[in-house]
């Protein structure tokens, strides 16, 4: 058995629950992956022995959920499941979903195995071939062409009715996130109120319903090894749904930072960031893509900002109950995207 502080797998369960509906033979071996960059979901390389492969291994990933849930409606494996089924077939790259466990009594929770995707994350110092200026830009770009096909994939022809709820997605958006906060409010969060008023007050007229990402950033792609003009894959699909497609697009764009800006999250980011496009390049390049309007993109980085940082005080108050000293400085990247969102609001970000 492989197991962490906080989530296991048994081996001889899962062996005996994937049997023969993948390659391989005899018991699987389980080693957990993605700690390094905090992943919610926990990751594990799974391999057992095929005579047939290249190698003589066959590899899959397995996803579960952690042992505590940022948020209400995160890490639903089902509902990854169902968006990557739906993918299949579409030019939106992502892994390729094998199999689905809906019973918590096999592991300890559902669980999904996929394919291993030969890409890596794309943060911090970026390896060869991106250290070359003209390949990180068309990495930034191959990000946007993602989110812009996926929200013009045909979600009711890939069989993804009911999975959100499209009217009114807008409109329930501030209400929704102050809900959860309330589950968890201990401290005045500066600004909370004021883009919270600003987000009520400026709201767009909704457009085309699509799938959307949900958390859509550099830490939830990967990039390839070899081609910087299309991602390898685009991971973390436990919190897509169908609604309004810009929210991705501004998610992006309002956690961009270009040279010589304070980045509104600074741990997990792109370190060398000449040749990376400008949020303006990104965007024409989404409105070129996508064919959508971005005529109020501000009002949806400030709402994925909003969003971001509701999400992330839950931690401050884990932390902060526990004693940790760490929720103070979790809170300061609270408020410093609080401060980015009122920076968008007013224009001196754009």
């Amino acid at each position: 058995m492989t197991t962490s502080q906080t989530v296991s797998v048994d081996a001889d369960r899962l062996t005996e629950w994937i049997g023969s509906d993948l390659p391989g033979r005899g018991l699987v071996r389980l080693e957990r992956i993605g700690q390094a960059f905090g992943v919610a979901n926990a990751l594990y390389l799974v391999e057992r022995d095929d005579p047939a492969a290249a190698d003589g291994t066959a590899r899959w990933v397995l996803r579960r959920p952690p042992a505590v849930v940022n948020a209400p409606g995160a890490s639903d494996i089902g509902r990854e499941w169902r968006l990557l089924t739906a993918l299949e077939g579409t030019s939106v790259p992502h892994p390729t979903p094998l199999l689905h466990c809906a019973d918590p009594e096999v592991i300890g929770a559902p669980f999904l195995l996929m394919s291993v995707v030969d890409g890596f994350t794309p943060v911090d110092v970026l390896p060869a071939p991106y250290n070359r200026p003209e390949n990180r830009r068309a990495l930034g770009l191959a990000m946007v062409d993602a989110i812009a096909d996926l929200g013009n994939v045909d979600w009711r022809a890939r069989g993804l009715e009911g999975l959100g709820r499209p009217e009114g997605f807008l409109e329930r958006q501030v209400g929704r996130w102050l809900r959860q906060l309330d589950g968890y409010h201990t401290r005045d969060i500066p600004l909370l109120d004021t883009i919270a008023d600003w987000l009520e007050r400026n709201r767009p007229a909704a457009g085309e319903a699509g799938i959307l990402h949900g958390d859509y950033s550099p830490f939830n792609v990967m990039a390839s090894w070899t081609d910087p003009t299309r991602l390898a894959a685009v991971v973390d699909w436990d919190t897509g749904t169908v609604g309004d497609p810009l929210l991705d697009i501004g998610h992006l764009l309002a956690r961009w930072a270009e040279p010589g800006e304070e980045a509104p999250i600074v741990r997990v980011d792109i370190a060398r960031r000449e040749g990376l496009p400008t949020r303006a390049e990104l965007a024409d390049r989404y409105v070129e893509r996508s064919g959508r309007d971005l005529s109020a993109i501000r009002y949806y980085e400030v709402l994925s900002l909003f969003k971001l940082a509701i999400i992330l005080e839950g931690g401050v108050a884990r932390l902060r109950a526990a004693g940790d000293p760490a929720g103070d400085e979790r809170a300061a990247g609270v408020d410093r995207l609080f401060r980015h969102a009122d920076a968008f609001a007013r224009g001196e970000r754009t």
